[in-house]
């Protein structure tokens, strides 16, 4: 299994995930998850900087590949653009780019007043958003009038010797499913091997599968489980509640019903190689082929000491 780090939009700035990109391929991890939002879940995590030139400073700074966690190319930015974007990423990072996209979140998409569609309409316009991208990557001038997208003379110039790699993000039955069918690999965020055996079982096959889960280096476990609960309350909130709440203020009404035992439920807490390692076999059980961990709080170097010195070697 291919180990990587997340890097969190959400709580670090710039010049912190840059440094933290330098870190982690000087520990070993082997790629990078980058997540892309307009919002932080909630306002202690207190960061939201622009992917796309993240992504771009990343290219100057490691060599590792690097995956959008995910971009939603449907609402608040046209896919026309997104495939612009991810284009001229695939050339700066050399082929090493794979854009991961989902269908989104209300928190981040909802911005300029569209309203926020069902679950089934933001499936239809992913579907569509991606036939687009594609037909733009092909080089030629592309006229689209589609359910949901109009593209009308446009053509993508600067384009990588290959099309990027589109993964698809998916939790429930019917985004798995269409991440099978439309897919060049698929992406989740839990370990739960009966989505991946559906991914494969029907049209994934051996196509790649990621995932990623969230840590709290600290000195003890109840230090970290403190730190996670501080930063990522709404880890714990559950259901859809995560797709449809506007605004970082509603998440954190809504974390206000949830305890920090939850949140430690969903976080490594604390410096225990053991716990990082027994977290990372139930996603390599379940089936995925590349892990990413994110680190909440301050001490990221400590994560990183932690994976060089005994997690990585005793994968390896």
């Amino acid at each position: 299994m291919k180990i990587g780090y997340f890097l969190s939009s959400e709580e670090y700035s710039p010049a912190e995930l840059l440094a933290q990109a330098r870190g982690a391929e000087a520990a070993g991890f082997e790629a990078l998850w980058i997540s892309d939002h307009y919002h932080p879940w909630v306002d202690a995590q207190g960061q939201s900087p622009f992917v796309w030139s993240m992504i771009g400073a990343l290219s100057q700074v490691c060599s590792l590949p690097v995956t959008t966690a995910v971009t939603c190319p449907t609402v608040r930015i046209h896919p026309a653009v997104i495939a612009q974007a991810a284009a001229t990423s695939a050339v700066l990072h050399g082929g090493r780019f794979v854009l991961g996209v989902g269908t989104g979140e209300a928190l981040n998409e909802h911005i300029f007043g569209d309203a926020w569609p069902s679950a089934d309409v933001r499936l239809e316009m992913l579907e569509e958003a991606v036939e687009v991208m594609r037909e733009l990557w092909r080089g030629d001038f592309v006229n689209h009038r589609g359910t949901h997208y109009t593209v009308e003379n446009a053509r993508v110039y600067t384009l990588p010797d290959t099309p990027p790699s589109i993964y698809v993000s998916g939790f429930g039955p019917k985004a798995v499913d269409l991440a099978a069918r439309i897919g060049d690999g698929y992406v989740s965020t839990m370990p739960d091997g009966e989505l991946v055996r559906r991914f494969r079982e029907n049209g994934g096959g051996d196509k790649p599968c990621q995932a990623g889960f969230k840590a709290a280096f600290a000195a003890s476990e109840d230090e970290g489980a403190r730190i996670a609960y501080e930063r990522w309350p709404n880890a714990g909130v559950p259901g859809e509640l995560s797709q449809v709440l506007p605004s970082p203020r509603h998440f954190e009404q809504a974390a206000e019903l949830v305890t920090e035992d939850m949140v430690r439920e969903a976080f490594v807490c604390g410096n225990s190689a053991d716990a990082h390692l027994e977290m990372i076999d139930k996603y390599a059980k379940a089936g995925f082929d590349e892990l990413y961990v994110a680190n909440t709080g301050p001490n990221f170097e400590g994560l990183f000491d932690l994976y060089q010195r005994e997690v990585l070697p005793r994968l390896r």
